[in-house]
């Protein structure tokens, strides 16, 4: 593989971070070519580069995929919670809000039904996440279960978590 030719990847892999939809996926590609490319020009051995940038590229993905896990885990711990003190038939509101504007997110959480499982109680509600402020705002609807624990209550449910984040449960 040519110089020139792992230059154009680097720059494609790069310019993938401001086009919408593809920021999220482009930071692993974008590390990992300007890892490639600088390694290779280092080395003068376009094969050590391209190895190099693979494994940041990777390495790279990997901390975001646990970033946004943690992240996500916040929203569910959080709705789970209200869900866990409401009644049924109860509305309450919900909100996350990081130190980092990364994943905040707010809604209503609304319990439908109080059930008991061989192993706890569990509560079934519907959540919604609204897309920013005021009485116009659009809100995507979810259903979820969540249960009574030790600790607290917690998360139940998978499916409603795969539309909303993907398969990071």
């Amino acid at each position: 593989m040519t110089m020139r030719l792992v230059l154009a990847l680097a720059a494609a892999a790069a310019s993938c971070g401001f086009v919408s939809g593809c920021a999220s996926s482009s930071i692993g590609a974008a590390s990992g070519a300007a890892a490639g490319v600088a390694t290779g020009v280092v080395t003068s051995n376009p094969a050590i580069g391209i190895g190099v940038g693979i494994a940041v590229q990777a390495a790279t993905d990997e901390a975001v995929k646990r970033v946004m896990k943690s992240l996500h885990d916040d929203q569910q711990m959080a709705i789970a919670a209200v869900a866990g003190v409401s009644a049924v038939g109860d509305t309450r509101p919900w909100q996350v809000k990081h130190t980092l504007p990364v994943e905040n997110g707010h809604g209503e959480v609304r319990v439908v039904r109080e059930f008991n499982s061989a192993l706890a109680t569990c509560k079934e509600f519907a959540f919604s996440v609204a897309d920013g402020d005021g009485p116009g705002m659009h809100r995507d609807w979810f259903l979820a279960t969540a249960c009574k624990l030790p600790n607290g209550w917690k998360w139940a449910s998978a499916e409603p978590a795969v539309a909303r984040w993907g398969n990071l449960q």
